[in-house]
């Protein structure tokens, strides 16, 4: 009978035990699932977009900001003339939407990717990327300029994606079936132009300290002085102000004796 007993409660207790281990076991299964179609994801648009960035490092710099509204910093190396060293350059700067589902980070730089093509540019630089995402001015080698409204920006600022690929004069399913495509049938041929330098709005000037020499605080050491100011330490000294005229005096009220009739 005792051995018996001890068997009933053996399996009641291994019981409880899968009972207590099966959530568990769902959520860390849940998460192993979900861990996994992220890195698909993220490797998938990560391959799509490697040529449009210029290498697999920035492809994944964008992917991985764009989806989790963090700054992007891009690298690009430039081949150095007449026996000069090559040079590396970073730009850096942050996403003006915050965080975006990968389908909307493929829309993001697929409408970037049309944008630039559609301006005669197919190897954009960093800044050019930049730009296409949160907005520039790119000042071509001729001095005419290419406003990019920035498909950021337009998101940012309430549009939708149909609404921003249309004021850009494309269709959205045009784009994401093939942005570089959809960008020269825009343009029209658009032959390849020559960027000379980007331009950014004042709200993403934190970005580039070193635009227009501008980084840090201005250097006031060779401000002239003020005229007349005087050299103290502490409060101004007055000593030479003029004395301003003494305050006539008030005469006296005559004095009052009572109320007439009193």
């Amino acid at each position: 009978m005792k051995t018996r007993q001890f068997t009933l409660a053996l399996l009641a207790a291994s019981v409880v035990a899968a009972l207590a281990i099966t959530p568990a076991l769902a959520q860390t299964a849940s998460t192993t699932a979900t861990s996994t179609t992220t890195s698909h994801e993220s490797t998938r648009l990560t391959t799509e977009f490697t040529t449009f960035a210029g290498s697999d490092a920035n492809a994944q710099a964008l992917v991985d900001g764009l989806r989790n509204g963090s700054s992007i910093t891009l690298t690009e190396t430039v081949a150095g003339t007449n026996g000069a060293p090559d040079t590396t350059t970073t730009t850096t700067f942050t996403p003006d939407t915050g965080k975006l589902g990968y389908g909307n980070v493929k829309i993001a730089l697929s409408l970037a990717e049309a944008s630039l093509a559609k301006s005669g540019i197919t190897d954009p630089t960093a800044a050019e990327l930049e730009a296409a995402l949160n907005g520039g001015t790119m000042v071509l080698a001729d001095g005419t300029t290419v406003d990019l409204k920035g498909v950021l920006a337009a998101r940012a600022a309430g549009e939708g994606w149909g609404q921003i690929a249309n004021g850009m004069g494309f269709k959205l399913g045009e784009v994401m079936r093939s942005p570089n495509a959809a960008g020269h049938a825009a343009a029209g041929a658009h032959a390849h132009v020559s960027v000379a330098k980007v331009e950014f709005g004042k709200d993403h000037m934190d970005s580039h300290p070193d635009a227009d020499s501008h980084g840090g605080r201005p250097d006031f050491a060779n401000k002239p002085d003020f005229a007349g100011k005087p050299d103290v330490g502490g409060r101004p000294d007055f000593a030479g102000k003029p004395n301003l005229p003494e305050r006539p005096q008030i005469p006296d009220h005559p004095t009052h004796v009572g109320r007439p009739g009193g």
